[in-house]
């Protein structure tokens, strides 16, 4: 039976869950090569077996798509673009990429080469999908947290295809967004190397501190699949690179039988996936729009993990057409067809007078149809067979043999595809030998004319904080409101109304950390600043940005000052230099879920060594994690070295006069006081 789209793309972490794949239906696999994937724990694949994978799945109609969705350092780049070279020239059908920067050097090298949004690029709204496809991105894979609505909207509005998780782990963090692992083990999320401290017990406000408040069940949209094909999903994708090749088996047997039958799971389907991986069950909260302490789960340590299953007997091989013909005195010939525009001839030996008894029609239709071992199934043969001729077994073999191996070789063939050198990066340097303080603040009170009179280059506020104050304080410093790091395509009008009030109330500049924020930004004759939303960890990346109009851009604090100090400041580069660093952005709003909504209060996560990490309520009500110490750096003289145009101070959990002196020990480089980190300036990332 020819199922219908969406596309089924199950996880292949190793050359065994790849078999399983694609043996129990997937219609695409996701892989990672080298060492530029989200998955760098994975055991992935050698540079043979990538090819001998992408050679097994093309025969087998499985498309096979690449994982170079990390962030990228300017030493890794050339190495991250000769895998995507070498994967190109082996016949990959699609680069996943989080990077700016890769992706505008694949886009320029490998221009046939498609490329895929990653769900690292946080795209949860329209303008956002709009954006990626824009940038080249031919399918976009949108956040685990968006809703039916919300997915319905984006594909109704983007050009590119639209791809969505279906099953598998959930992070509590908005993807791309999560620094709790590097912050607080030193191993990037955003490198591939999650140490995955969210399934961690934690408390809220220090009361049952055995609790799992980041830890979310596995999704299960199973019940969704036909939902989701008709509002014009083009994908859906399994999670689980990390998972074992039974689990692989499982998952995407069943959901390839829910697709071809159009149908939900049977009770026994769902005890099934329930058995291969789950964390209390499963949740679909989030395509509901719904959120809340039901969505939260954990799996016991001694959980035994099911053996993989039988093929479902569905017969999952390529039907082909065959049309012999054995003619007297010329030899015989076969021709094979695949129905999908790969079609071959072979020739064998010529045919012998018979002796005892001639081949017929029927004794040659029963050697060709016996395909077995093969990725081939025999859907119909034609033959053309003169009376009073021989021809043996062992020649019909071989010539179906060679009809199949032949097909195997134009279905696996590999495409023409450009490669172009790398373009230089532009001449501009932006460095500056000694940085300006800009300032960000969450609280209208931490805004006082003490904190102005240190006059800093720049004002961060808040977006919804503008929305409610009827006017600023005087100052020569440059207000900027700080677009919210998650929103909606139906929060966007309200966002427009906000904007028309800060201008009004003198704000110059916005700061951007979300794709989705240049569509509402466009034309508004703002001026425009990166947050570190962005990601920004390349040279390229700040190339990139500076097209898409962009006066300056914040650097990632993941970043080591040797590198930053390497970059070349093709656009004024910023860094946070003072102040708790975000861990998570999450959907879910933790206060609520654990002691009832008082956000207008400080709230804390408390950890099993006693830290607490402040929760600040986030537009929407969602939640922003702090870290539980402040970065500190004035008494560093070496921040001051990297040519960055701006250091920031941010403020959030301090009070107006904390933030004054603080401002005061950043002019004096004066020496911390009380707890402090030095972030991950120092000893960087994994």
């Amino acid at each position: 039976m020819s199922r219908p789209a969406p596309e089924l793309l199950a996880p292949a972490g190793s050359p065994e869950a790849l078999r399983a794949a694609v043996e129990h239906g997937a219609d695409a696999v996701y892989l990672g090569w080298g060492t530029f994937n989200a998955r760098r724990g994975a055991q992935n694949f050698s540079e043979e077996e990538f090819a001998q994978a992408v050679a097994y799945c093309h025969v087998r109609g499985v498309r096979v798509f690449l994982t170079l969705n990390i962030l990228l350092t300017d030493r890794e780049l050339p190495e991250a673009l000769e895998t995507a070279r070498a994967a190109s020239r082996l016949g990959v059908d699609a680069v996943l990429v989080q990077d700016w920067g890769l992706l505008d050097l694949l886009r320029r090298t490998l221009p046939d080469l498609p490329l895929h949004a990653s769900t690292q690029m946080s795209v949860f709204t329209s303008g956002g999908a709009r954006e990626a496809a824009s940038a080249g991105c031919e399918r976009v894979v949108i956040a685990r947290e968006c809703s039916r609505e919300e997915t319905a909207e984006i594909c109704r509005s983007c050009p590119a295809e639209i791809e969505t998780f279906v099953h598998g782990a959930l992070c509590m963090c908005y993807s791309g967004q999560c620094a709790m692992s590097a912050l607080i083990g030193g191993r990037s999320g955003n490198r591939g190397r999650c140490a995955q401290p969210c399934r961690l017990p934690y408390g809220v406000n220090a009361a049952a501190r055995g609790q799992r408040p980041l830890s979310l069940k596995d999704s299960c949209m199973a019940d969704h699949l036909s939902e989701m094909g008709d509002l014009g999903v083009s994908c859906l994708k399994i999670e689980g690179r990390m998972r074992r090749p039974g689990y692989v088996a499982a998952v995407t047997d069943i959901y390839a039988r829910l697709l071809e039958e159009r149908r939900p799971p049977t009770p026994q389907e769902r005890e099934c996936l329930e058995r291969a991986f789950s964390r209390s069950g499963f949740t679909d909260a989030y395509w509901r729009g719904k959120t809340g302490p039901e969505m939260f789960g954990f799996r016991p340590e001694n959980a035994a993990p099911a053996e993989e299953p039988a093929p479902s007997g569905t017969d999952r091989r390529i039907p082909v057409e065959f049309t012999c013909a054995v003619r007297a005195g010329v030899p015989c010939s076969l021709e094979a067809g695949d129905g999908s525009g790969n079609h071959i001839a072979v020739s064998g030996p010529v045919p012998e007078p018979a002796g005892t008894r001639a081949l017929t029609a029927e004794d040659l239709s029963a050697r060709l149809s016996k395909t077995g071992g093969t990725p081939y199934r025999c859907a119909n043969v034609n033959t053309t067979v003169e009376p009073g001729l021989h021809l043996s077994a062992a020649a019909v073999n071989g010539l179906r043999r060679d009809a199949l191996e032949a097909l195997s070789a134009a279905r696996s063939a590999l495409p023409l595809r450009r490669e172009l050198l790398p373009p230089p990066l532009p001449e501009a340097d932006c460095g500056e030998a000694e940085p300006r303080l800009t300032v960000s603040v969450v609280h209208a009170a931490q805004l006082t004319g003490g904190l102005l009179d240190f006059r800093p280059a720049r004002v961060y506020v808040p977006l919804e904080l503008l929305a409610d104050v009827p006017s600023l304080p005087e100052t020569e410093a440059e207000y900027c409101a700080i677009l919210p790091r998650v929103w909606r395509d139906r929060d966007e009008d309200l966002l427009c109304r906000w904007l028309d009030k800060a201008r009004v109330l003198g704000a110059a500049g916005l700061l951007l950390g979300n794709l989705g924020h240049f569509s509402l930004a466009r034309g508004g004759g703002w001026k425009l600043y990166g947050d570190y939303g962005l990601n920004v960890f390349n040279s390229r990346s700040l190339a990139w940005l500076r097209e898409k109009g962009l006066d300056s851009a914040c650097l990632s604090f993941e970043l080591r000052f040797s590198q930053m100090r390497d970059m070349k400041k093709i656009l004024p580069a910023e860094a946070i230099v003072y102040g708790r660093l975000p861990l998570m952005i999450t959907e879910n709003c933790l206060i609520q879920n654990a002691v009832g909504c008082r956000c207008d209060r400080p709230n804390f996560l408390n950890d099993r060594t006693g830290a607490s990490f402040p929760l600040l309520p986030a537009f929407g009500h969602r939640t922003e994690v702090e870290n539980s110490r402040p970065l500190y750096l004035a008494d560093r003289p070496d921040w001051r070295r990297l040519g960055l145009a701006f250091g920031r101070l941010r403020f959030t959990t301090e009070r107006p006069e904390e933030c004054v002196e603080i401002c005061r020990r950043y002019l004096e480089q004066a020496a911390p006081a009380g707890e402090f980190t030095r972030g991950l300036y120092l000893r960087g990332v994994e």
